[in-house]
């Protein structure tokens, strides 16, 4: 099988995704509002708050968001065969890791850029603090 049909599918879910379930989660779910401003210009300080281009940006998050998908989606391939590794990295990257990292930036910038051990060590229930932060380290 050429390998050109599924890389154009791959390429309409992650377009179809990003444009309508991502707009959905940001606009619906998480109220994303643009005219907030960010810490990094709340809180600038030349240093920890910078505010950087968004194409930056975009290149630091898609290098920490690969994760185990690459990883778990070849093994799959090579054990069941190309569907089940391809429909993991797909249905995995739109529905879990991408969501995943949405919340926690957007929870991020709505606590003045703190990292989620801090977040969750804010919570009134301290015992879900421990895991982020045993993670950490």
């Amino acid at each position: 099988m050429n390998a050109v049909p599924l890389l154009l599918a791959a390429a309409c879910i992650f377009v179809i995704a990003y444009r309508f379930y991502g707009a959905f989660l940001a606009e619906k779910v998480l109220r994303v509002n643009a005219a907030r401003p960010t810490p990094a210009e709340t809180k600038a300080d030349g240093r920890d708050y910078v505010k950087t281009n968004r194409f930056v940006l975009f290149g630091h998050h898609f290098a920490a968001i690969a994760a185990a998908g690459p990883l778990i989606g070849p093994v799959l391939a090579a054990q069941y065969g190309v569907l089940p590794g391809a429909l993991w990295i797909l249905l995995g990257a739109v529905l879990a890791g991408a969501v995943h990292d949405l919340v926690i930036l957007f929870a991020s910038v709505r606590r003045n850029g703190d990292g989620l051990a801090k977040i969750a060590a804010m919570r009134p229930d301290r015992s879900r603090a421990r895991l982020p932060r045993w993670r950490s380290f």
